[in-house]
């Protein structure tokens, strides 16, 4: 699981750790074993380290309107949907050459615990401190809150063991037993290392500022409220054996994978789920829904991302943006700028080419690469002084070209993007476009804010309705993508309301109604086969 939302100034500092040349070994993999990380390890006197980035959660993007989705923050009663984020002041290390012993540990904790994106989901962007819980994610089961994961005794994990922690993470267990649920991805986590558990440990039990703020508590309806029943669904779909990397993977495919799985969490966002919302073990990578966005099919087919180059994929976890590709928005924005940006070049490098190893596999019909649709328009010399007839087009002149200009070109220097070999309107299916529009986009990159408002309720700029958004969106889709895809109504009344749930959550609303008349069956068929073994008796 991450996507979407957040987005602010956030500050870029050289980072602190080298990447480790980790063994080429079968036992290097075993994530729980090995005692030493298959992506850092500790620095020698002819590589000195830099410094820690400094980390700032960041705000939300789509903040001022939009219905709530995958990890966007849930206002709590003294906030309203239009309150602008803050900026939290995040705890700054030491550099590494003035620690010692348990210091490196919490430098390289602290490290990890960016490229695992903890901040994004355990920092309320709305005035909250750092990993002091309290914000709202998303789920098609109801909005499940983070919690405070700072060493307060009284509201955090200050009590935690280490054992306790490493439970958290690996099996989903909170420190009163109680069950996690896993949109905190622990189906992810429970592949990490020992030593880089502990060294998680060590930052967030020495290396972040205690808060004593409980934030708002779980409620989610039943039966999805009873934490237990997740015992059921981890005993099915925990899998705690080593990670598999593929046959003679090389050192860096090995860090790659555990970089991009068991911190990075990619698989959580961009594997589609089952019905019991389990990923598909069949389908990795390959496309997922997420709320109201999408994440994309990232394997290496005309689906996925065949036609980029290593440099592109760099380009875009590094940046969010790859001129007549893509933009990261929604989720993909948030790991952006919390996490990827920060990453070393190495470490990048490694994902992309653990990316670079996945097997093609098709998704939604996508044939053609979603980037190669499209060609600048050229309407609006043609008809410039005649009245619009088409109502979409009418709304991408009054509130889009401005910005993406008449001919879908975008700006000059790409701080608006081109419309056509984009992503995001040549995908067969246009949740990504429809989500832009209501939502926005909004990720800050090496200081660098990019912005776009949404046109949702509540949007400052103009409120559209579903017909509004169906209407300009199939304009777009004509004049500058893929021209067989269109966008009803109801797509954008989906979209609007969180994405399309699975099957466990359409019928959550009636088990327990079920469950009643079941209970009063039961009841009436024991009276009566206690009415007849007493009449037989007489």
């Amino acid at each position: 699981m991450k996507c979407a939302h957040l987005l602010a100034s956030a500050l870029a500092f050289p980072l602190l750790l080298s990447v480790a040349q980790a063994s080429t070994t079968q036992d290097a993999q075993n994530a729980h074993q090995d005692t030493q990380s298959p992506v850092l390890k500790a620095q020698t006197p002819d590589k000195p380290p830099g410094t820690i980035p400094e980390h700032k959660p960041a705000p939300v993007s789509g903040r001022d309107n939009g219905p709530v989705s995958a990890k966007t923050p849930v206002p709590g009663p003294t906030q309203s949907p239009d309150q602008q984020p803050t900026a939290i002041a995040p705890h700054t290390p030491a550099p590494v050459a003035e620690m010692h012993g348990e210091d490196t540990l919490i430098a390289r904790g602290h490290y990890l615990a960016i490229a695992a994106d903890c901040a994004a989901c355990h920092t309320n962007p709305y005035g909250g401190k750092a990993y002091a819980g309290g914000y709202g994610i998303a789920s098609p089961l109801g909005t499940i809150y983070s919690t405070n994961i700072t060493p307060s005794k009284s509201d955090g994990i200050g009590t935690y063991t280490l054992k306790q922690f490493t439970a958290a993470l690996r099996d989903g267990i909170r420190g009163d037993g109680a069950h996690l649920y896993p949109a905190m991805p622990y189906t992810s986590y429970t592949h990490l290392s020992d030593v880089d558990v502990r060294a998680l440990y060590e930052y967030f039990m020495h290396g972040v500022q205690p808060v004593d703020h409980k934030p708002p508590v779980t409620h989610l309806p039943f039966p999805f409220g009873i934490r237990a029943s997740m015992a059921f669904w981890n005993l099915l779909y925990l899998d705690h054996s080593p990670l598999k990397a593929p046959a003679n993977a090389s050192d860096e495919v090995r860090r790659g994978q555990y970089l991009t799985i068991a911190l990075a969490h990619c698989d959580t966002c961009h594997t589609p789920r089952g019905q019991l919302m389990a990923e598909k073990s069949s389908r990795p990578f390959a496309g997922a829904s997420l709320a109201s966005w999408y994440a994309p099919n990232i394997t290496n087919g005309p689906a996925g991302i065949a036609d980029w180059s290593d440099n592109d994929l760099f380009q875009y976890l590094k940046t969010g943006d790859v001129p007549g590709r893509s933009q990261a928005a929604g989720p993909m924005a948030e790991a952006v700028e919390h996490s990827f940006q920060y990453l070393t070049d190495t470490d990048l490098h490694d994902i992309v080419t653990y990316v670079r190893t996945l097997e093609a596999l098709p998704d939604q019909g996508q044939t053609l690469a979603r980037d190669s649709f499209g060609k600048p328009g050229d309407r609006e010399a043609a008809l410039r002084g005649l009245p619009m007839q088409n109502h979409g087009e009418w709304i991408y002149q009054s509130e889009c070209a401005a910005c993406h200009r008449p001919d879908g070109k975008g700006s000059p220097d790409h701080y608006y993007p081109q419309l056509f070999h984009n992503s995001a309107t040549g995908a067969n299916t246009p949740t990504n476009l429809i989500a832009a529009i209501l939502l926005g986009v909004d990720r800050t990159v090496d200081g660098k804010r990019v912005y776009m408002p949404g046109f949702g309720p509540g949007s400052f700029v103009q409120t559209l309705s579903d017909h509004d958004v169906a209407d300009v969106a199939n304009y777009v889709l004509r004049q500058f993508g893929n021209t067989s895809a269109s966008v009803t109504p109801a797509d954008v009344a989906l979209v609007r309301a969180g994405g399309p749930k699975p099957l466990i959550a359409r019928l959550g609303p009636f088990i327990a109604p079920a469950m009643g008349v079941g209970g009063v069956a039961v009841v009436l068929i024991a009276a009566l086969l206690l009415l007849r073994r007493r009449q037989r008796s007489i």
